[in-house]
């Protein structure tokens, strides 16, 4: 049992539909979300959260029904979709002290920790912050409200190398916290060097949510990275 459980959602659009969606994320791990582009994730993570409806299904956080209980979970969960992209002109300590007051768990020690591990400007802008800056501050600020669950759609979308490695060593760091994380990736590479458990998503279906030691024991040929498994995958979903 995870602390998120996820069961049987589904989402009818004209075009798309997400059927069936079960999976768990669980405390103190990482789990990578993968599928192509349009194959699920940011329908199923605005599910999760309840920023779209879901047509059926049940959602549980920390045990309890989402639909009944949504103001008590999101105080204990972080939801970001890569970059601040809000208040663009105000400095960030503007931001915090707005945002602060939406959470009765915000801890102060925990956002100055954060913002001296993060390196972050109390002075600075997002305008002003580089891309790789503004994931770390979406970071912080659901970590300073002692956020449980990171859920993360595409953190690592548009950050160079270096920044990417930073943000994965940071997710370590949050796992041995005891923080679970959930991110969605189309970069394989990326879950190869954190992920505890992979869920793979494609056709708005899940094809797998398993540790990711046994997804490669399950999927895998020999010799194939990650990636390469990935791809094989799709181009046999597509030829089906």
């Amino acid at each position: 049992m995870g602390i998120v459980e996820i069961r049987r959602l589904c989402k009818d659009y004209p075009a798309f539909q997400l059927q069936d969606v079960s999976f768990d994320i669980e405390k103190g791990r990482i789990t990578g979300f993968i599928g192509r582009n349009g194959a699920g994730k940011t329908t199923t993570i605005k599910s999760i959260l309840n920023l779209v409806h879901p047509d059926s299904g049940e959602i549980l956080f920390f045990g309890k029904p989402l639909r009944d209980h949504e103001t008590e979970a999101k105080q204990r969960i972080g939801y970001s979709t890569g970059t601040v992209n809000w208040y663009p002109r105000k400095k960030l300590r503007e931001i915090v002290g707005v945002v602060k007051e939406f959470y009765d768990t915000w801890d102060e020690n925990a956002y100055r920790k954060y913002l001296d591990y993060f390196g972050l400007d109390e002075g600075k802008t997002p305008r002003e912050m580089s891309e790789g800056m503004k994931v770390k501050c979406n970071l912080l600020l659901a970590l300073s409200h002692r956020a449980e669950v990171l859920i993360l759609d595409e953190p690592t979308s548009g950050l160079d190398p270096f920044s990417r490695d930073e943000l994965l060593d940071i997710f370590l760091r949050l796992k041995n916290e005891g923080v679970a994380v959930f991110f969605s990736t189309h970069i394989i590479s990326d879950i190869e060097k954190c992920a505890d458990d992979i869920v793979y998503i494609s056709g708005g279906q899940i094809v797998a949510a398993m540790p990711k030691d046994g997804f490669v024991a399950h999927y895998s040929q020999p010799g194939e990275t990650l990636e390469q498994t990935f791809l094989r995958l799709e181009r046999g979903a597509i030829n089906a």
